[in-house]
C-alpha cells in the first residue's frame, strides 16, 4: 500500500521523505489555507519533493472553469495530480482529463456507487472518506470493503486512495482490505512506529550497554 502524505507542510513532507514513506502527496483549499503561503508555489515545491503524485485541487464548480484551472495546475509539474469533486461536473473534468493522459483524484467520495461512476471517468484514484463517514455513524471501512468488491469484480485500473484517515487503525484496516493508497497527516504517520514494548526494549538495551563501559567507534 502507498504512503501518501496529507499535509501543504514541505518541512513536514520533507522529514518524512528521508525515511522512504512518502509515495505521494494530497493537498486541499484547507491546507493550503494552512499553511499560509501561495498555492502554486506550495505544489511546485512538493511536486519538488516526491515524484509520486501530487494532488491539486481545483476550486471551480462548472467543468469549464475546472478545466481552465487545471491546465494552470498541470503545467506545474508532471506529477500533479489534478483533484475534481465526485460531481457531474467534475466527472466530465475527470473524463477529459485523463483521456488527455492527465493523474486525476476524484475526491469527497461517501458511496460505492459514486466510486464506480468516478472508475467509469477514468479516474486515476478515488477518495473515500473513512474518518467523515464514522463521524456521522456509518462504518468508513466497510465503504472501502465495498469498493474493492466492486473494482475487482469490473478490473478497473482506478487505485482506492482511502483518505480522512483518523488513526493507525484506519491505516491497518485499510491494508487488510486491500487498499491501494492511504493519505493521512504527518502525526497519524508517525503513530505507526509507537509501541511500548519497543520503547521498554531500547531503554533495557542501552541500560545494559551502559554497564559494559563500552563505546561504539
Amino acid at each position: 500500500m502507498k504512503f501518501f502524505v496529507d499535509t501543504a507542510d514541505t518541512a513536514e513532507i520533507r522529514d518524512l521523505a528521508e525515511s522512504g514513506l512518502v509515495d505521494g502527496v494530497t493537498t486541499n483549499p484547507s491546507l493550503i489555507h494552512k499553511s499560509g503561503r501561495k498555492f502554486l508555489e506550495v505544489v511546485e515545491e512538493i511536486c519538488s519533493i516526491t515524484p509520486g503524485p501530487v494532488s491539486a485541487e481545483v476550486v471551480a464548480l462548472d467543468h469549464e472553469t475546472m478545466m481552465k484551472e487545471a491546465e494552470v495546475l498541470r503545467r506545474i509539474a508532471d506529477n500533479v495530480a489534478i483533484k475534481v469533486p465526485l460531481t457531474i461536473e467534475g466527472l466530465k473534468t475527470c473524463k477529459a482529463l485523463t483521456g488527455d493522459g492527465t493523474m486525476v483524484n476524484v475526491t469527497l467520495c461517501f458511496s460505492a456507487n459514486q466510486a464506480l461512476l468516478a472508475a467509469k471517468a477514468g479516474a486515476s484514484f478515488i477518495s473515500p472518506f473513512v474518518g467523515r463517514h464514522d463521524d456521522i455513524g456509518f462504518d468508513g471501512m466497510r465503504l472501502i470493503e465495498d469498493i474493492r468488491l466492486i473494482y475487482d469484480n469490473y478490473m478497473f485500473d482506478t487505485e482506492i486512495l482511502v483518505a480522512s484517515v483518523r488513526h493507525p487503525v484506519h491505516i491497518l484496516e485499510a491494508a487488510k482490505l486491500g487498499a491501494d493508497v492511504m493519505t493521512a497527516p504527518p502525526k497519524v504517520i508517525r503513530q505507526l512506529v509507537n509501541h511500548p514494548l519497543t520503547d521498554k526494549g531500547i531503554e533495557g538495551f542501552l541500560a545494559d550497554w551502559g554497564k559494559t563501559g563500552q563505546t561504539i567507534g
